[in-house]
């Protein structure tokens, strides 16, 4: 009952959400023509809501598997992918925007916010943007996909997609060419209806399934062939191996952070508490806002 109720709270907040759209719809269009391209569109600025992992999570990531990762990748000759820094978080949604006040923007069209999430990361693995669009791809670290943590989560990622997706300029890049030639329907639709894959949203009066959440240990635009898929592979079954009972935790903020073209988060504008709702501005420290919870 406890879940059900929490799952409740947080699929309120779908009428504070789309209260966001028809405030995002005055502020421009939004221009899908980068769709069908065959390139990717230009990455201008890509803004999302992340939950940053914990203290208790990243020091077992750097005990026991960030340095024997980059000594992988350095092996591999993947350099650009063991340079690439990164804020490890669990995204919610990203959205592309060349507007600089988009955080700003975020942060007012925020729907109320889940209660604390107790979750496991567990079970390393790599994924493409899409199957056989030969880049990007990444190196994950999943999610156990019960519970009443997980639950929360999929539901605030609804009302955060129909809140936040309406403040992009178009399609999130790397959604388009080659990666949208090869969605799914789906998929494409996704893209096509709210600039990025990935997301759950309400369709015909039902929650849709689509938002995998997890932690991204590797960004790559390298091409992923059939020897840098069987390497990552084996890394990936390696680290399974070193940690099988994955990393319990509980995530008690969610950020609005600015995001590379790839997913990797380059630095944190707001983080909210999941416990008061308290926005805190990161580069003065001072609250600027509360959320509803």
């Amino acid at each position: 009952m406890t879940a059900m109720r929490s799952v409740r709270q947080i699929m309120f907040g779908l009428a504070i959400g789309m209260g966001g759209i028809a405030a995002a719809a005055a502020q421009g269009a939004i221009d899908n023509s980068a769709i069908g391209q065959p390139g990717f569109r230009e990455h201008k600025a890509t803004y999302g809501l992340v939950y940053r992992l914990p203290p208790d999570v990243t020091q077992v990531l750097d005990a026991k598997i960030n340095g024997p990762l980059k000594d992988h990748l350095v092996r591999l000759g993947l350099l650009d992918e063991a340079r690439t820094s990164n804020i490890p978080h669990v995204t919610v949604v990203h959205i592309h925007s060349a507007d600089p006040t988009t955080p700003a923007r975020m942060l007012k069209a925020l729907p109320k916010v889940p209660p604390v999430i107790e979750l496991t990361l567990k079970g390393f693995y790599t994924t493409e943007a899409a199957k056989d669009a030969g880049h990007p791809w990444w190196l994950d670290l999943g999610i156990v996909k019960s519970g009443a943590g997980f639950q929360g989560m999929m539901s605030y990622n609804t009302v955060a997609t129909a809140a936040l997706t309406p403040l992009r300029d178009g399609p999130l890049p790397r959604c388009t060419g080659p990666v949208y030639a090869r969605m799914g329907d789906a998929a494409k639709e996704l893209v096509q209806t709210v600039g990025v894959s990935g997301v759950n949203v309400m369709k015909d009066g039902k929650e849709t399934a689509s938002h995998n959440p997890h932690n991204t240990l590797v960004y790559s635009m390298t091409k992923f062939d059939p020897p840098v898929q069987a390497a990552m592979k084996e890394v990936a079954e390696q680290f399974n191996a070193v940690l099988p009972d994955g990393i319990a935790t509980r995530f008690k903020d969610v950020s609005i952070v600015e995001i590379g073209f790839s997913g990797n988060v380059l630095r944190e504008f707001y983080r909210i508490s999941l416990e008061d709702g308290a926005a805190v501005d990161v580069a003065t420290g001072k609250v600027v806002a509360t959320i509803a919870k």
